[in-house]
């Protein structure tokens, strides 16, 4: 059962008086019921002054019982009567009514709130549930279930605080207790209103863990003059950002309210609150799909194109790269916003990935579309495939974030396979490159390579080569096939880097190396899953 007891009567008369709305009022009488927040406001008025109006000693109901999970906030059922809570004829102690009482209770239902500034009033009413759910429509999202948040403007937290400071002092010449702890949040109270209504109207359940978000920007024209008093009590609470309009954010003023003195808060801000000049405004109503992951493996034949946008100085060198090739048409078919983009490893620009290509993933954030059939993304991998010549992708899929962790393992833990095509300065014979295919596990000492150097820190990286098989070409030439630890520089191994890649094949054959083609043969991550032609 959902009700007001006769404890809470001084807190309906006194909230009443100041301009708080029903709902507000059930708030602060810590009603758990999300059914009667529900009720039509004009019922919930009618039923406040019912209240008021019936006899001191009995308990009324403000509502019909309903069926509703108890509210983790509410013990007010079983808090135990002091002896304070009753005067000497054992009956609560009263509030008088203000001047013209009933009329003061009537124009309440009509004013803007003092606590929540109309969220729980304009803002739950069905025209507004319609015009959220036209921007959810209208964005043509995919989605089978929605989560709902929604961002108030700061100077909340302070109206809440100052109603129920103006509570506690009345409270207190009355005898009675009142527990701040037990007052429903306004977030909570306006879902319980809000969700019903939003799942009905777009035909999906409300879930806390979907993807898919509907949010509210709430906003206040009065937000700066009412907080700007915690400024001048707070000035630490409240720092400039780069991205925020004003340093009334909601974080910084809930930090300024714990941090002020009760006496330096009542000084400074009425208690209760004061009746607002303006309702809040719904500033934005945004949708955002979570971000949905795509991956696979690419073969690269080109050795012009970079693996990423090559750009230098605000200046693009080359007109595309492996990422926009594959991603234009997923962001296209997605429908997305943007996308990042990732792979095990990375190959230069002048160096072909053959064999089975190099994993990648691709996150699609907030996409309209989500839902893809096996055949669809076998057909989108063709459109892919067909757009270019110089990529090919394979086993083109939707993966979770989390099994992207398995894709980045093998960066620094699997092994990779070449084949360079490398010179010799000096002339060499078949039994002068023999030797290498007789060494395993070799150890290399490779200092940050000179061509990197610009965007990887200076150190010292020990990397193996775990097999070595030479074809001889001619006097000058011959093809190296490795099989390296990931993470290792195949060119500087060949040339030495001036002498930071120790040792080298130059070093090695004694004689200067160089090399001349690179091509990665197969990358050792077993991911993703190889599908089915």
């Amino acid at each position: 059962m959902s009700s007001l007891t006769e404890k809470d009567r001084p807190i309906v008369q006194l909230l009443l008086n100041a301009g708080t709305c029903p709902r507000c009022i059930l708030r602060f009488c810590c009603v758990g019921s999300q059914m009667l927040y529900r009720h039509p406001h004009k019922d919930l008025m009618k039923d406040l002054q019912e209240f008021l109006k019936n006899n001191q000693g009995k308990e009324d109901t403000v509502c019909l019982d309903v069926a509703d999970p108890p509210c983790k906030r509410i013990r007010l059922e079983h808090r135990e009567e002091s002896a304070a809570d009753v005067n000497h004829n054992g009956a609560i102690p009263q509030i008088p009514e203000a001047d013209s009482g009933n009329a003061a209770r009537e124009s309440s239902a009509l004013k803007v709130c003092n606590v929540c500034l109309g969220i729980l009033q304009e803002f739950c009413e069905a025209d507004f549930v319609k015009k959220v759910c036209q921007k959810v429509n209208s964005a043509d999202y995919q989605f089978t279930s929605f989560v709902f948040s929604v961002s108030l403007p700061p100077q909340l937290s302070v109206r809440e605080r100052a109603a129920w400071l103006g509570l506690k002092q009345e409270m207190r010449n009355l005898g009675l207790p009142l527990a701040k702890d037990d007052i429903v949040q306004l977030k909570e109270a306006y879902k319980w209103i809000i969700h019903p209504q939003l799942s009905e109207e777009l035909g999906v359940p409300a879930d806390g863990k979907s993807l898919f978000e509907v949010s509210v920007v709430f906003a206040h024209p009065e937000t700066d003059e009412e907080c700007h008093f915690l400024a001048t009590a707070c000035p630490d609470c409240f720092k400039p950002a780069k991205n925020k309009q004003s340093v009334f954010t909601r974080m910084a003023v809930i930090k300024a309210l714990e941090k002020i003195k009760e006496e330096d808060f009542l000084k400074h801000f009425p208690c209760p609150p004061s009746s607002p000049k303006k309702l809040c405004d719904a500033l934005e109503i945004q949708c955002n799909n979570g971000a949905v992951f795509v991956a696979g493996r690419y073969n690269k034949y080109s050795r012009n194109l970079p693996q990423t946008p090559w750009i230098i100085d605000g200046e693009r060198k080359l007109e595309s790269s492996v990422e926009e090739l594959i991603s234009e048409h997923l962001m296209a078919e997605f429908k997305a916003d943007s996308f990042n983009f990732s792979s095990s490893g990375r190959e230069d620009v002048d160096v072909r990935t053959l064999g089975n290509g190099r994993p990648f993933a691709i996150e699609l954030v907030n996409p309209r579309r989500i839902h893809f059939t096996a055949e669809e993304m076998k057909r989108l991998q063709q459109a892919i495939n067909d757009s270019s010549d110089k990529i090919q992708v394979r086993d083109l899929q939707l993966v979770t974030r989390e099994a992207i962790g398995r894709m980045k393992e093998g960066e620094e833990e699997k092994t990779k396979t070449y084949s360079a095509l490398i010179w010799t300065d000096k002339a060499i014979q078949r039994e002068d490159i023999a030797f290498l295919d007789d060494i395993k596990e070799l150890k290399l000492d490779q200092k940050t390579p000179l061509r990197v150097l610009h965007r990887r820190p200076l150190a010292v990286r020990c990397r193996l080569i775990h097999t070595m098989r030479s074809e001889y070409i001619d006097e000058h030439h011959f093809r190296l096939h490795l099989k390296t630890q990931a993470g290792t520089y195949i060119k500087e191994f060949v040339h030495g880097d001036f002498g930071r890649t120790k040792p080298n094949i130059g070093s090695l054959l004694n004689r200067t190396a160089d090399i001349l083609e690179l091509d990665v043969e197969s990358v050792d991550v077993d991911w993703p899953p190889t599908l089915a032609d």
